[in-house]
């Protein structure tokens, strides 16, 4: 009985004040932030780390926007910067024991990577020919004759010499990427700044594309590149006669602008990013991969 009461009290208050009750309440909602609100506002409740306003999330706090539709999403230390991250060792040519952070494969998405996109396409119907391995212990990490380093910390692309490379939005991507750097780290090396919305949280993630055999003619640092814009070109750079697509992301650690990094090899450093299993924020493939061609 409570609300038809209350309605009818508000019926018998005189036309005037009803009028001025209404405005009252009305001026007392706050307006959710929406794809317009301006830069400086209040209302923007995620910001890139330059302080550009994005838009508000398409899923709910507690839900994960995966290809178009909001599933569940295990959110219980998204607010936590270091969420997500583990520790793990292996032991580097010279018999030192290195201990390092990264960002493992959540169990709750698919572990086969031909489930995934890529900046490249797959080469004869493959679509990773070594993987994202440094979750593993120690004696099962990536070593080789012809390798400097233990371990891998992205994936390998098998592609012809020449093929294209481009740009791909990650899951949960707000607005466009950036160029952040063109140039020599992994041979001829591009690499992207994403800015990612995970569960209630904002994240920058860097993509590395490396061994490049050149960059597209038009790309530019500080560019923003919409997925499909050409990067570059598959080749063997600083990794000669292994012709690939060296494919790499990091996540950012909280409180760090890349963008003000000055020293490219500065972005894979442990104080400023930490390797991320890729199939956390790659987009899932829609579309069955062709074999044998």
């Amino acid at each position: 009985m409570w609300l038809p009461l209350a309605a009818l009290g508000l019926a018998l208050v005189p036309t005037r004040e009803r009028q001025r009750s209404i405005a009252a309440r009305r001026a007392s909602i706050t307006r959710p932030a929406g794809r317009g609100a301006s830069q400086g506002s209040a209302e923007c409740a995620h910001r890139t780390p330059a302080g550009r306003c994005l838009p508000e999330a398409p899923c709910a706090a507690s839900m994960l926007p995966i290809d178009g539709l909001c599933v569940p999403a295990r959110t219980e230390a998204m607010d936590d910067p270091s969420a997500g991250l583990a520790s793990n060792a292996h032991t580097d040519r010279s018999g030192r024991l290195v201990v390092y952070e990264h960002v493992p494969r959540r169990p709750d998405l698919p572990a086969d990577y031909d489930s995934y996109l890529y900046p490249t396409e797959p080469w004869g119907g493959q679509t990773v020919s070594s993987g994202y391995d440094l979750g593993r212990p120690d004696g099962l990490q990536r070593r080789g004759v012809d390798l400097t380093a233990i371990g891998h910390g992205g994936v390998d692309l098998p592609q012809e010499r020449g093929a294209p490379v481009r740009a791909i939005a990650l899951r949960g991507q707000q607005g466009d990427a950036e160029v952040l750097y063109i140039g020599p780290m992994f041979g001829n090396t591009v690499v992207l700044s994403h800015v990612v919305r995970e569960a209630g949280a904002t994240r920058v993630y860097l993509a590395l594309h490396g061994h490049l055999d050149g960059f597209a003619p038009s790309l530019r640092k500080g560019q923003s590149v919409t997925p499909d814009t050409p990067l570059g070109f598959v080749g063997d750079s600083g990794a000669e006669g292994i012709v690939h697509l060296h494919y790499e992301i990091r996540l950012v650690r909280p409180g760090i602008d890349p963008a003000r990094i000055e020293r490219a090899g500065t972005l894979v450093e442990q104080t400023v990013s930490v390797p991320c299993d890729p199939r956390n924020v790659l987009p899932l493939r829609t579309t069955p991969i062709r074999r044998g061609g």
